[in-house]
């Protein structure tokens, strides 16, 4: 044991490194253990995730200058070359490299599971040939033994939905640099439907409409005396707390399901004065919150569109094809 003033692992850990060298994550485990799903929730955690590169190339990949972002090597015996002994050389050179700060995470998983989940997707084991399931997945983790007792980070899977190992890996490597969820906000005209990939909707056609007014007719819901005109409505304020509150309760909810993209739209007639001022001034309030926010208004893409092409064709020569 450890004395009271000492530091039990005297391993570096990745926060402690200096900033010119990389943290790298080796993910590996036998097949069926959630490999790919953790190399895809790294990837959203802000890693550069590479899957199943022949260990031939590793060398060239981490060969060269630092890299700008951490990395994530997915290894497992369908790897061109792969041998226990091989991954053993690779966390041993990593771990002298100056450059690289190298973390083992490795995906166990009962057998009577991992037979489960074969079944369930009638996926040939990779080391089973024409045998039972079982048979690869025994000879799998013999394989795998010694690179387990080299594990920095030991996650067990067998009772873990996908939802459950993200929130486990997410303590372990969440670099804190990245917004796991990104908002984007749109206008649309209802006249032309409804956007594909709308999460949250909202219908502003019942606020006072800017078209009959025609010195704002031929203005968009950018302009300042459009968004003065529709917020004079008596009824904007209100509507626009709730929405907003309710959007901010419900944005955490998401990301704690796991979701990495959430996208709301508000439809009015035309798609350019209503809605344009609501996600103007919505995609303003997120973003003060800290949320990251993108904004598109589809009408006003579209009418931008024309003219562009009107134009071109004004200008081509007749008979001329371009």
């Amino acid at each position: 044991m450890a004395a009271p003033d000492q530091d039990p692992d005297p391993t570096p850990r990745a926060e402690d490194t200096d900033e010119d060298v990389t943290r790298l994550v080796l993910v590996t485990g036998p097949s069926g253990a959630g490999r790919s799903t953790a190399i895809h929730v790294l990837e959203d955690l802000g890693y550069e995730a590479i899957d199943n590169l022949p260990f031939s190339l590793i060398p060239r990949l981490l060969d060269g200058p630092p890299r700008p972002t951490p990395l994530a090597l997915g290894l497992d015996v369908r790897n061109r070359d792969f041998s226990a002994t091989a991954v053993i050389e690779l966390i041993d050179r990593l771990t002298r490299h100056p450059g690289y700060a190298p973390e083992v995470l490795y995906l166990d998983c009962d057998s009577s599971t991992l037979v489960r989940r074969f079944n369930e997707t009638r996926r040939r084991h990779p080391m089973a040939e024409a045998g039972a399931p079982m048979d690869g997945i025994e000879a799998e983790k013999d394989l795998l033994a010694a690179i387990r007792a080299r594990a920095d980070v030991l996650v067990n899977t067998s009772d873990m939905s996908p939802h459950d190992l993200k929130t486990e890996l997410a303590r372990f490597f969440d670099t804190g640099e990245t917004q796991r969820l990104t908002v984007s906000v749109q206008s649309f005209s209802y006249k032309r439907g409804v956007p594909r990939g709308i999460d949250i909707m909202f219908d502003c056609r019942f606020l006072d409409n800017p078209h009959w007014q025609p010195e704002l007719r031929a203005q968009d819901g950018r302009n300042d005396a459009v968004q003065a005109h529709i917020r004079a409505d008596s009824r904007f304020d209100e509507f626009f707390t709730r929405v907003r509150d309710l959007i901010l309760f419900v944005l955490p909810a998401h990301l704690a399901e796991g979701k990495t993209h959430v996208a709301i739209g508000f439809g009015c007639t035309g798609g350019q004065h209503r809605s344009v001022t609501l996600t103007e001034l919505m995609a303003a309030a997120l973003a003060e919150q800290g949320w990251q926010v993108s904004k598109r208004h589809r009408e006003l893409e579209r009418r931008a569109a024309d003219a562009a092409h009107h134009a071109i064709s004004a200008s081509t020569p007749q008979g001329t094809q371009i």
